[in-house]
C-alpha cells in the first residue's frame, strides 16, 4: 500500500530543479549576468538588455535593422568646438547634457540630467549644427547607439568634458543621478557622483584628436 509519504516522495523527485533568479535577455529569454550587453530598439526608442548571442545579430551598423547593438567604445575629444556662448545658445539649463542622431526622426536630439530623470532638450538645431560643423569627430558618432556627452564646467577658465560614449552609459549616468538629486540643484552628493562619473570616462577613452585636412 502507496503512503501519503511516498507519494509526497515521488512528487519532489521529479519536479524540476528552480531556475536560478536573475535578469533574462528581452529577446530569447536566455539568462544574463549583470554585466551584460544592450540594443536599442530604433523605432520604439527603448533600450533593452540582451544576451551575447542576440547582441551579435545586430553588429551590422549598415544594415536596415530595427535593433541596434550599443557598441563599447570611448573616445574623448580634447579641445572640443564649444565655447560658453556656444553652450548657452543650445539653452541647456545646466551643464551636462547628451546628444544623439534619432534616426527615426533624422536629427539630432538632445538629454540633459534632472531629479526625474533623461529631459529632453528642445534644442536649436541651428546652435547645434553650428557646433557640429565646426568639430568633424561628431560625425564618428553612430546613429541610435553613440552620444556626444559633454560637461561644461561651471569655471569659464576650463573648457568642456566632451566624450563619444555608448547610449547605455548615458543612460545608466541619469538613471543613478536621479536618485542621488536633492534640491534644485542636485546637491553635494550628486555632484560629487557627476565627477566620480566623468573620472571614470576619463580613465577607459582613448584621446580622440581633429583630423588635419591634407
Amino acid at each position: 500500500m502507496t503512503s501519503p509519504y511516498d507519494v509526497l516522495t515521488r512528487i519532489t523527485s521529479n519536479r524540476r530543479a528552480p531556475e536560478p533568479a536573475g535578469e533574462r535577455c528581452e529577446m530569447c529569454s536566455e539568462a544574463i549576468a549583470d554585466e551584460h550587453q544592450h540594443v536599442v530598439d530604433v523605432t520604439g526608442r527603448q533600450l533593452m538588455c540582451v544576451c551575447r548571442g542576440c547582441y551579435l545579430l545586430f553588429t551590422d551598423s549598415n544594415a536596415e535593422l530595427r535593433y541596434r547593438a550599443v557598441p563599447d567604445r570611448y573616445l574623448a575629444f580634447g579641445d572640443f568646438a564649444l565655447d560658453r556662448r556656444a553652450w548657452e545658445a543650445l539653452q541647456i539649463p545646466v551643464g551636462v547634457a547628451f546628444f544623439f542622431t534619432n534616426s527615426t526622426l533624422g536629427r539630432t536630439v538632445a538629454f540633459y540630467p534632472g531629479p526625474a530623470g533623461a529631459c529632453e532638450s528642445e534644442l536649436d538645431l541651428a546652435a547645434w549644427n553650428a557646433i557640429s560643423g565646426a568639430d568633424s569627430r561628431v560625425g564618428l558618432l553612430a546613429d541610435d547607439v553613440e552620444a556626444l556627452l559633454v560637461r561644461v564646467p561651471e569655471s569659464e577658465d576650463a573648457g568642456p568634458q566632451t566624450y563619444l560614449v555608448p547610449i547605455d552609459a548615458c543612460y545608466e549616468f541619469v538613471g543613478r543621478l536621479r536618485m542621488l538629486w536633492r534640491g534644485f540643484d542636485g546637491g553635494q552628493e550628486a555632484r560629487a557622483f557627476i565627477d566620480s562619473f566623468f573620472s571614470q570616462i576619463a580613465a577607459r577613452s582613448r584621446e580622440t584628436p581633429v583630423e588635419t585636412p591634407p
